[in-house]
């Protein structure tokens, strides 16, 4: 392969400095492939509107066609950070109107691209904010195959749909994982509990891991606190606090059978004989231990 930057008076955002990640990484075969260090784009999804789409512009790589915004990705910038950096700079995507739910990724060895699928969480207009877009257009999902699609992103599309059907959600038994670990939690269960909400906030979890598709997923994380534990402060949390008014065990259950009345796929965590066999019962798609969750935390720091 080799690295080619831009010709000279190509169009592509041509006001400020270029970031040496705006170049083209050349195969053997000729076919060439935008973003040095890779490229990612984002699949912004609003259930009431669909996807939103960017018709790009004649002179783009694959001009005409409908795609996602992006492009490509700074030296050490991570796949999430770089799609909704480029969405908000190509599309004006406000910042914290959307969520990331699961990234999939094309690796090519000598170029990658990943899309980042986003719940979107505040609804908003788009906005042509540079020369890349000739239209952004929330498309319905039926209808997204109707357009003339950039390739990468068309060939992709079906089994992108289908995952967007999927909603992955942990219950974790906040007792039973905190306990696990004699690091004298004991003595502050309210703050021992804290430490685990703020490490389970962004929870990351390989797609083979859940059997499902994709790379890696975020699913919405439910912790249950019981006892002291329930004096957490979690106003700033990302992660849904539920206080157990009476035994833990029941609130948990409750929690299991909310959230598969709402269709999402329920993944519990506890250790607990007793209590796996009863949210095993209450839908729970999968149920892992909280040695699993502890090591997961622990690879992604």
């Amino acid at each position: 392969m080799t690295v080619v930057p831009p010709a000279s008076g190509e169009p592509r955002r041509p006001e400020g400095p270029r970031n040496p990640g705006d170049a083209w990484v050349i195969a053997e075969s000729g076919e060439k492939y935008w973003g040095r260090f890779g490229a990612a784009g984002l699949l912004a999804y609003d259930p009431a509107r669909g996807i939103l789409l960017q018709h790009r512009v004649s002179w783009s790589h694959f001009g005409g066609t409908w795609g996602l915004p992006g492009g490509a990705l700074h030296e050490g910038e991570s796949a999430i950070a770089g799609a909704i950096r480029e969405a908000q700079e190509e599309a004006g995507v406000p910042d914290g109107a959307v969520r990331a739910r699961f990234t999939s990724v094309l690796d090519l060895g000598i170029w990658s691209y990943t899309t980042v699928v986003a719940d979107v969480r505040v609804p908003f207009e788009p906005v042509i904010s540079d020369p890349e877009s000739v239209a952004l257009e929330w498309v319905p999902v039926d209808q997204v195959d109707s357009r003339p699609l950039h390739p990468g992103f068309g060939a992709s599309w079906s089994a992108l749909r289908t995952l967007l059907t999927v909603r992955p959600a942990v219950v974790v038994d906040a007792a039973n994982v905190v306990g696990s670990v004699p690091d004298g939690w004991w003595k502050d269960r309210a703050g021992a509990a804290a430490r685990l909400g703020a490490r389970l906030e962004g929870l990351a979890v390989p797609a083979d891991d859940l059997d499902l598709g994709g790379d890696e997923w975020f699913p919405e994380v439910s912790m249950v606190v019981e006892g002291q534990a329930r004096g957490i402060d979690d106003d700033a949390s990302a992660v849904a606090v539920i206080r157990a008014e009476a035994a833990g065990d029941d609130a948990i259950v409750a929690e299991v059978e909310r959230r598969v009345t709402g269709a999402e796929t329920v993944i519990a965590v506890t250790s607990d004989r007793k209590l796996r066999e009863r949210v095993e019962r209450a839908g729970a798609g999968q149920i892992r231990s909280a040695g699993w969750l502890l090591e997961l935390l622990a690879a992604h720091g």
